[in-house]
């Protein structure tokens, strides 16, 4: 079998620099099929995908994938660590990856590696020193930043490495790999002219953020020269038909209902929530008339408005500390979103090489044998987020997608 890549990303859209990195990994590689696993319609940081998962799986096969697969929903909206081992293990039950790409702000993939050890070994003494940061009232991000700094005593070298997002992640993904005791070998391929966050446009280039900000002020020949063409024609038809969901916003009024219906004790049983969060967000669910009210009232040092965001979703989507707790420890499903020409030899393939894959093809068909009660759990949720995604939509608000589109092909 030939060389095969592995790339995770959310594609919220699809743009340049995502075209630059599946083109720059594979000639980095010598990689001839790459598979993708992508967020579908919700995303990690707590916010909505703004096209359906199947628009941005097209964009990714035009934009070089052969197989795209689907990052289930409980992953998608979770922590960067869980987000970065669900992924890694979908690739890992393939058995054929070699390689996994991602981006980083970093120039030296030995520098996020050496904080990887860190986190996956977690020695005492810094175990000690986050438990110190975090009793100071840091959030737990910016109380492992400072645990990491005075760790690893070489603040010159890692300074501002974990203010990057890709780079977050990136150091996820080899702790993942390091964990789940993974084949692949792991590669950094550095971010070019603007960062995740980036609001501004180099040249071609734009952040995703910058894109979407873009979008809803219709600066439209901006997002044009930011995206390849093919994926700003697939970004094209999805706007005309309505099928578009631009923030969370969209389903404020829905995420007040929920989080006022919900008994307390029921919002603490909400994935992220502790130290008497669920009296803050309960109080300000009954007196707000807005998301943005709701955040600004509950976001603190401690507790950063991107945490904020999942827990709205984990509300909307039903999904409690039970079902997260169960998605660390099975082996997810790989669903299967779009495949290539090509692609369809790689699937024959891994079915040859794992004829015991979780691999779905036909939502019905799996929903109906599969026997794994957590698995069955994990499928409904991402039925569920795309029948709740779609109310967000300004025409067609159709509910089953899941059971009526196929598998996106070139």
């Amino acid at each position: 079998m030939s060389r095969v890549l592995g790339v995770i990303g959310e594609y919220n859209p699809f743009h340049n620099g995502h075209l630059y990195h599946i083109a720059k990994s594979k000639q980095e590689t010598g990689a001839e099929y790459v598979v993708c696993v992508i967020s579908g319609s919700f995303v990690q940081r707590g916010d909505t995908s703004i096209i359906n998962k199947w628009a941005k799986a097209k964009m990714a096969l035009v934009g070089g994938a052969d197989l795209v697969l689907e990052l289930p929903t409980v992953y998608s909206i979770s922590s960067a660590e869980n987000f970065a081992e669900g992924a890694v293990k979908i690739l890992n039950s393939l058995k054929l990856v070699d390689t996994l790409s991602f981006g980083m702000e970093a120039k030296d993939i030995a520098i996020l590696n050496n904080i990887a050890n860190v986190l996956y070994a977690e020695p005492k003494e810094y175990t000690t020193m986050l438990l110190h940061e975090l009793k100071k009232g840091n959030s737990y991000p910016k109380a492992r930043e400072n645990a990491l700094m005075m760790y690893l005593n070489d603040i010159k070298k890692y300074a501002n490495v974990l203010s990057g997002s890709n780079n977050i992640l990136g150091i996820e993904y080899l702790k993942a790999l390091k964990k789940t005791k993974s084949d692949m070998l792991p590669i950094g391929i550095k971010r070019e002219k603007v960062l995740y966050n980036d609001e501004n446009m180099v040249d071609e280039f734009a952040s995703a953020t910058a894109i979407r900000k873009m979008l809803i002020t219709r600066q439209f020949d901006s997002v044009r020269n930011a995206m390849p063409k093919a994926s700003y024609r697939i970004l094209g038809e999805e706007l005309k038909q309505g099928h578009y969901v631009i923030e969370l916003s969209k389903f404020e009024k829905e995420i007040l209902y929920k989080l006022r219906s919900m008994p307390q004790e029921q919002i603490a049983n909400l994935p992220d929530v502790s130290e008497g969060l669920d009296a803050t967000i309960k109080n300000a669910a009954n007196s707000c008339n807005t998301l943005e009210d709701l955040i600004n009232i509950v976001k603190s040092k401690r507790f950063t408005q991107t945490r904020i965001q999942r827990i709205l979703l984990y509300a909307l989507l039903g999904i409690d500390k039970k079902q997260m707790n169960a998605s660390k420890k099975v082996e997810p499903y790989a669903r299967v979103l779009g495949v290539s020409q090509k692609g369809k030899d790689l699937l024959s393939e891994i079915v040859r090489i794992n004829p015991k894959i979780n691999m779905i093809t036909s939502v019905k068909k799996y929903m109906d044998t599969v026997s794994n009660k957590n698995l069955k759990e994990m499928l409904q949720t991402d039925i569920y987020a795309t029948n709740v995604y779609t109310l967000g939509y300004e025409m067609d608000s159709w509910a089953n997608l899941d059971y009526t589109n196929k598998i996106v092909t070139l």
